[in-house]
This record gives structure tokens, sequence and C-alpha cells, in this order.
């Protein structure tokens, strides 16, 4: 494998000196880590000071075979041997860069890792780093649902003991650092990266992302917040593209799952967006990256850069003359770490502090963080021979029959049925039709994350890793006395039509059609969903809306499937289809999933994470729109969702009921408490989703009309019921005002328990009374729930 990488210039070598002695401050493991980490830095030169700042992509590719974008321009060969005497401070993605197997990879990371720490004087270890979006990716590591499934479940709790599973693997193998979760609330699905979100409700994305960070970061890994902020909210849906949020939507909407997460789940690391906000690029925005995160929100771990977003200052924002001006501006914003390799944190750097540009105190700063992580890492100590590093290749599992196990589960919770007209589940049909260029496709299931899309599309000769089943192997596994015949009718985005008629056919002489339409995951242009691979509308890629309309026209009951990245328009199968499930890149157990929710073997139970459109073209939209946001006589579009956020049906009917308001008046520092009555009315266990929402018809500003604040995710058997309290502290009404402070307003507001965001079951009307509150950083974030079960006993 090459080593690739820009190569620093030439600087003063560190002085040779004797053998380091054991009992140095930085080694003495009794000492505060910030003790040992200040005590290296005062021996260490300015060469080995910025030497920790940066990361080197060993065999990332300079010939346009991207896994990052402008990779090709900015990488290059490096010469280890002269780097390494300064020390280093990350190693990027020796995993997650092409295919390794685990075991010898693992013994190839503590050899380079015991490299590093001979190469130079004072023997510190890099710290290591991975893409975990949706699993560690890896060759041969589990891939799960991906985090738009993660929403779809409503279940924080599931979705910590996978980044508990997640950051086990990565530790296996000697890996420190993930890069996730994502925290981007979706504001315009045309967007490409809607898959990485965890959809369109800031509070449903900072639950669940919290429970991830807790994840991963008790299993050892330090945890990535990204982007840090803006970047879903760009223009036109287009990716890195310009930023114009006003302070109030930041404030609202884009800023508070970072807040939350930061506030709960301590994660040790957070990643700048490659955005600009009103024209200031967050890579060198310190009222954010210092200000607001540290000074405000009190997050004291690294900030590291998105890769390649210092060199961007000079070259997509123009704001730096140079890699210089742009090293200067990123560390004096808050940067600590220039990702995934050197490059303005080099040689340009060094000259800007020997030119007086930035303060060695700076560069000290920012080291500091570097190395108090590092020292909580075990790097500062004598480098240890990895547990995995004696193996054989094969010998380390990262896709253990556990994963699988826990992967299926969560793919189960999150596949959302959205329409049903009783056809389903299906009767031991005699001959299933299985139409569609989703059907039979073993990629289908993954994000642009996943390693076999991310990496392993460009090394075909390693094969997938894992197991990856189709919807067709799956069917025919859930229904073996059934005749199962395919047709693949078109291609995914190519629009061919000269398939349609062998899949019509095939539909007519069928007892029932599953349809597979969907997504083809890729990176930049060469997929359908993905990182850079952006819709102009929400119609299905290619010719997948007309044989949708094409197969309904044969007249057999036709169940839509949908394996995909982001909602689309359905055309008529609203109105036309048996049935409509929707699964969001279920990972690789999501076939097996799908075709137990088809049998009945599972009951659906996930909700929509994002609305789903009614039209093609009525973006960017959001269930949270205000009067003015929402269909009216003086505009022809109609943005009214088809599906709206929250909506998902089961198997089994539940009863609402029995809403009672201990106290409908409190104070703007009070709360509220009421209660409601949930039974499982149908003859099968089934989960409900109860969503408490918020409206609040009079403000001083514009509000939306409907605003998630809290959820719960019950499960119950036949005939049994639970009665669920809530109490609502005020601070959950709270918004940013006109003069940018965050205030809660007496008055009059409206709370409504819902199936979804467009179907509320109950609503109370309760009284804030008293003075404007102005909140801050400790309000509550979260209604308190309690739950007495009643009738048929139930776990």
């Amino acid at each position: 494998m090459t080593n690739t990488t820009t190569r620093p210039a030439a600087a003063t070598e560190p002085p040779t000196t004797s053998p380091i002695a054991a009992d140095e401050p930085w080694r003495d493991r009794s000492l505060p880590a910030d003790e040992r980490a200040r005590a290296l830095i005062a021996v260490l030169t300015l060469e080995e000071k910025v030497a920790q700042l940066y990361g080197i992509w060993i065999g990332a590719s300079d010939d346009g075979a991207d896994v990052a974008p402008h990779q090709h321009e900015m990488t290059g060969t490096v010469d280890l041997d002269a780097v390494l005497p300064r020390g280093l401070g990350q190693v990027t993605r020796p995993f997650g860069t092409a295919p390794v197997d685990a075991a010898l990879g693992a013994q190839s990371l503590a050899r380079l890792q015991a490299r590093i720490a001979a190469s130079s004087r004072f023997g510190i270890q890099a710290l290591v780093h991975e893409e975990c979006l949706a699993g560690f990716a890896a060759y041969g590591a589990t891939a799960y649902p991906v985090p738009l499934s993660w929403g779809a479940t409503f279940d924080p709790a599931l979705i910590e003991q996978m980044a508990r599973r997640i950051g086990a693997d990565m530790r296996s193998v000697g890996v420190h650092q993930g890069l996730a979760p994502v925290l981007d609330v979706v504001r315009d699905a045309r967007w490409g990266r809607v898959e990485e979100t965890i959809g369109e409700d800031p509070y449903l994305v900072g639950s669940v992302g919290t429970s991830y960070v807790r994840g991963l970061e008790a299993s050892g890994i330090v945890a990535t917040l990204k982007h840090f902020v803006g970047y879903s909210a760009s223009r036109a849906g287009r990716n890195l593209a310009p930023v114009s949020v006003g302070a109030r939507e930041l404030a609202d909407v884009l800023l508070p799952p970072f807040e939350m997460v930061v506030r709960e789940a301590a994660p040790r690391s957070v990643m700048n967006a490659y955005t600009d906000l009103d024209g200031v690029p967050t890579a060198a925005d310190r009222d954010l990256l210092t200000g607001l995160l540290r000074e405000t929100w009190g997050f004291d771990g690294t900030v590291v850069a998105d890769y390649f977003s210092v060199a961007f200052l000079q070259t997509l924002h123009g704001t730096s003359g140079d890699l210089g001006d742009a090293a200067v501006a990123a560390l004096e914003a808050g940067i600590d770490v220039e990702l995934p390799t050197v490059h303005a944190f080099g040689e340009p750097l060094i000259a800007a502090v020997e030119g007086g540009r930035i303060a060695e105190s700076v560069i000290d700063r920012a080291l500091l963080r570097v190395l108090v992580q590092k020292v909580e890492l075990g790097l500062l100590d004598e480098p240890a021979e990895h547990a995995a590093s004696t193996g054989t290749k094969g010998s380390v599992d990262l896709d253990s029959p556990e994963n699988r196990d826990l992967a299926r589960r969560i793919a189960e919770q999150a596949i959302v049925l959205l329409h049903n007209d009783g056809t389903l589940p299906l009767a031991a049909p005699t001959r299933i039709a299985v139409i569609g260029p989703t059907a039979d496709d073993p990629l289908a299931v993954l994000g642009c994350y996943g390693f076999p899309t991310h990496v392993g599309v460009h090394h075909p000769e390693s094969g997938l890793g894992i197991e990856l089943p189709t919807l067709v192997e799956a069917l025919r596994e859930e229904f073996p006395g059934a005749e199962i015949a395919l047709a693949a009718g078109t291609s995914i985005v190519g629009g061919e039509t000269d398939g349609f008629a062998e899949a019509v056919e095939l539909a007519a002489s069928a007892d029932v059609v599953v349809l597979a339409l969907g997504d083809r995951a890729g990176l930049f242009g060469r997929g359908t969903s993905g990182e850079g691979c952006d819709a102009e509308t929400l119609d299905l890629p290619g010719a997948q809306g007309a044989l949708l309309e094409a197969v309904l026209d044969a007249g057999t009951p036709t169940v839509l499937t949908l394996l995909a990245g982001r909602p689309y328009v359905l055309g008529t199968a609203p109105e036309r289809a048996a049935g409509i499930v929707q699964a969001f890149f279920p990972g690789e157990e999501g076939t097996r999933a799908l075709a137990a929710i088809l049998s009945g073997r599972v009951n659906p139970s996930g909700r929509l994470p994002v609305s789903v459109p009614a039209t093609p073209g009525a973006q960017p939209s959001t269930y949270l729109a205000s009067t003015l946001a929402r269909r009216s006589e003086v505009s022809n579009i109609d943005p009214t969702a088809r599906y709206p956020f929250g909506h998902g049906l089961g198997y089994a009917p539940f009863a609402w009921s029995d809403l009672v308001i201990d106290e409908a008046e409190s104070t703007t520092a009070g709360s509220f408490r009421m209660s409601l009555t949930i039974e499982n009315t149908g003859d099968r266990t089934g989960a409900e989703i109860v969503q408490l929402y918020l409206h609040d018809p009079v403000a001083s500003v514009v509000r939306p009309l409907q605003r998630l604040i809290g959820f719960q995710r019950v499960e119950l058997e036949p005939g049994a019921s639970v009665r669920l309290g809530v109490e609502v502290p005020a601070d959950l009404a709270s918004f940013t005002g006109r003069d940018g402070l965050r205030i809660v307003e007496p008055g009059t507001l409206v709370l409504g328990f819902g199936r979804s965001s467009g179907d509320l079951a109950l609503t109370a009307s309760v009284e804030l009374s008293g003075p404007v509150r102005v909140v801050d950083q400790t309000r509550a974030l979260h209604p308190v729930w309690t739950a007495e079960r009643m009738g048929t006993d139930s776990p």
C-alpha cells in the first residue's frame, strides 16, 4: 500500500537526547492528566508541538478515487522516516481506507504505533480515528442501519446498545476515536446526506444522539459530534453550499441537539461543518467554536477539522490568503487538530508562529487539549503490544452473531409501515412477484458510509466482507412455500423502460406483488443518496416512478417497499397500493427484518423521522412549519406532507383515553403534570410511540405550529394498558426572543399527545403566568415520564 499524504516541509529537527527517564512527570500515572500534559508541553520544541496537531492519512489515494472531498487535490507522498521524529498527532482511517483483515490490520497498527513511539524523543503514540456512522466502517464489520433508521426506532436505549458494540469492536483493534454521530437536523430532503442524519426534529436528533454518544464513550471511544453547525441547512439542499439561516433558526433548530449531547453525554470531540454561516466559515468562527461551545456550554474536549476544511478557508471560502493564514484563523477560532492529513498545520503554521502571526501560546492551548486526551487514552504511557496484534487472518470477528442480532432488532424497530389496506401481513401467498431494482441488490440496504459502498466499490476483488442477503433472498427464506419470481423492471437511476412489459406481465400473474424501489448509496454523484449525491427533486430516481405506476396498473395487490436514504414522492401508491413500507437503509439484516414485517412475524413499530412529501418540488420543507409555511390560498404550491413526521402504523390497534391534567395553570418557572391511558386493543403484542407536541398559539416571535418535546415507546401485550404520567417543565416552551435571549413567556400553551405530528389524539390547554423568564444552558431539556402498567402483565 502506498503511503500518501501531504509532506510537511523541513523544519528544525528536535535535539537528540538520552533515553527517556521513567520518572519524567508526564510519564507519572499518579498525576492528573492536565499536569502530565503541561509537563510534556514544557519540553517540546515548536515542531514537536505542531506535529501533535495533525493527522496523516496513510494509504489515501491521490488519483481521484475519493472517499473525501478534494482528497486527490490535497494528498501526496510522505516520507514517514522524515516526519515521525517530530511525533504524530493522529493516524487517519487505517481500517477505513482499503479492505484490511481485522486481525492483520490490528497487528500492522500496533507495529506502526511502536514505530511512531520509538521514532520521536518522547515516545508519544498517535490517536487513531475511524468512521462509525452506521457501524465501524471497516472491512468485515457489522453494517448497522443508518442514523435515519435510528431516529425511526424512537428508542434511544436500543441505539445506546448498538454504540457500545460498535465502540467495543473499534477498541478491539486499536482505534481510539469515532467520527460520529451526525447531529445535523434535516431542513431539505434533497440534501444527499439525509441518510446520515437522525431526522428533521431537533429533540429527536438530540435524544437519540445523546444515547449513541453515551454508548460509544462507555466503550472507551472518543465520540465526535458533527457537523458543527448548519451543514444540513445549505441552499437548495446542495452539499457544501452556503448556509443563510437566521439567528433564531440556528438557536432553536440547529444548535439544540449539540447542546443536549454536550450537556448530557460528555462527548470528547466535536467536528466543524464545512459550510459558512452567513458568510463566516465555521472553521474560523471563534464565536461558535470557542464562545458558545467552550465558554457557554463548557465543552472541554478537542475540536477536530472536518477533512480538509482548514485549507478550504483559502481554496473554497476565500477568507484566508494562504495556508498560513488559514491555520492561524482555524487555531484562533478553536480548531485543535487538522484532519485528515497535514496541510495548513505543517510548515505554514510553523512559519506563521516564527513570523509572529500567531502566538505560540495558541499552539499550547490546542496542544493541552490534545495531550490531556492522549493521557486519558494511555497514549503517553509505554507502548504495549496490542491484544489483537498476535492474531492471524480471520481471527478477529467484527460481525459477531450478537452484532447481527442487534442489527436485526434495530432494523425491525426502524422499518415504517406507511399504509395498509388490510393486505398486510401477507397470508401465505402462493405466488409472489418481486419486482424492482432494489430487489436483488445486496448493497441496497447500506448507506454511503457502509464499508462496501464507501470503500469496497473501489476494491471489487475483495468481495463484500459481510453477508448481505438481498430482499428476494430474504423473501424466499420467509415464504418457503411460495413461488417467487423476480423481474428488475428498470435500474435504480438509469431510466430504462424496456423491462416494464416483463414486470407488468409478471405482476398480473401473481397473487401479490412486492415492488422494491429506492436508492443506491454512493459518494459525490456516484449514487442517488449519500455525501455529494443531492437530488434536484424528490421524484423517485430514474424510471422508478413510472415503473410504480405501470405495476399498479396491472391490478394485482401491490406492496411497495422502499430501501432508500431519503423520503420520496410516491405517486398514486398512497391511493392504489395495498401497502407501503419504508426502510431507510436498514443495514445487513434489513431485508430479513423487512420480510418478517411483510409476513407478520414482526409487528412494525417504526415512525417517520422525516416527513414523506406529497409533491416533488415543495422543498425545503419541514413539519416544524409556521402558519405562513403551510398551505395557503395565496400560493399554488402545497407543501403539506403525504405522511407527516412521526407517522407509522402497526398490526395492533391502540386506544388512547382519559387525559387528566393535575393543574392547568403554572408559572413560567413551574411545570405541568398530566396523565393518559394507552391500551393495546388488538390480538397481538405491539408497540405504540406516544409523542408529546407543544403548540404556542400567541408568541412574541413566529413559532412552528407543532414541536416535539418528548416521546415514549410503549410495548404492550394484547389487552394490556399503561397509565402514562408526564411532568412538563415550562422550560420546554422556551424559544429565542427578539433580543436573542432564550425566554419562557406567559400565556396559553396547547400540549398534544399524538400518534404523529399530524394526528394528535388528545390535547390540553394550559396556562403559564408570571413574568417573561430568561433561561440559559442550565434549563430543563426533557419532560419526566412515569408508567404504571394495568391489565395483562407485560415485561
